[in-house]
């Protein structure tokens, strides 16, 4: 019989590879055939493998797990990878459909291993009536919704839409806009962790681009993606951990 194989979708990288390092102490017959820190990646994924399982974490830049779980339907077995608390969860017990809360313990991925060794090779569970209580259970993230920047005496109050791109600068973050540009005294780093995931896109350590924004990419001599933006001339350098995201551009 061949081995089962089993795609990975986790946008954080150490948990994505405690995630392998365990299922592989579980599990040595599982194949990780492939591995997503995006909900488009994680899409491609399962168009080019087709594996018997997907490990998909719900909240991921560009499509969530769940969009993703919607296209998927029953093509495989779909283990939910979650932060969300118990009340959330609920819903899975009701169904054929696995869980694993992060932080990984090793006690609960021992059994939902033992209840995927079960179902290979069986029909997947579907996933409509899980995927609308799941809808509902998710709790609302507050984004960002405007900046302060400080002019002279004065503060202008910028709105997160407004904003093209920012990018560090030593101790400052550079906040571009159509209209402008502005310093705060924020760290990219901070920023990043309140601004909504699905719009904006980290594209270098130092630069996160508003997906709303970008006209297109371009590829320089040496093959380096540049993002280009629709309303202004900037030419934004995309990094190879980063370059993901533009392969379909």
């Amino acid at each position: 019989m061949a081995h089962p194989t089993a795609v990975l979708a986790e946008d954080e990288a150490v948990l994505r590879g405690e995630l392998r390092a365990h299922l592989a102490d579980l599990w040595p017959e599982l194949r990780i055939v492939g591995e997503a820190c995006n909900g488009f990646q994680a899409l491609q994924l399962l168009e080019r493998h087709a594996p018997d399982l997907l490990f998909l974490d719900i909240e991921m830049p560009g499509l969530t797990g769940l969009e993703v779980a919607r296209q998927a339907g029953e093509r495989c077995h779909v283990v939910f990878v979650t932060a969300y608390d118990a009340h959330a969860t609920a819903a899975f017990e009701q169904g054929a459909i696995d869980y694993v809360l992060k932080p990984y313990s090793l006690d609960r991925l021992a059994l939902t291993v033992r209840r995927l060794r079960q179902r290979i090779g069986s029909a997947a569970a579907p996933l409509d009536s899980l995927l609308r209580q799941l809808a509902g259970a998710a709790r609302p993230q507050k984004y960002l919704r405007w900046i302060n920047a400080a002019h002279g005496n004065d503060v202008a109050l910028i709105t997160v839409d407004e904003v093209l791109y920012f990018q560090a600068d030593t101790r400052y973050t550079l906040v571009v806009t159509a209209a402008g540009e502005a310093l705060i005294r924020r760290p990219l780093k901070e920023l990043q962790d309140e601004l909504d995931p699905a719009n904006f896109w980290p594209i270098h350590r130092s630069t996160i681009v508003n997906a709303n924004a970008i006209a297109g990419v371009t590829r320089d001599f040496r093959g380096r993606i540049h993002v280009k933006l629709k309303a202004r001339a900037d030419r934004l350098p995309v990094s190879e951990a980063h370059a993901h995201l533009f392969r379909q551009m």
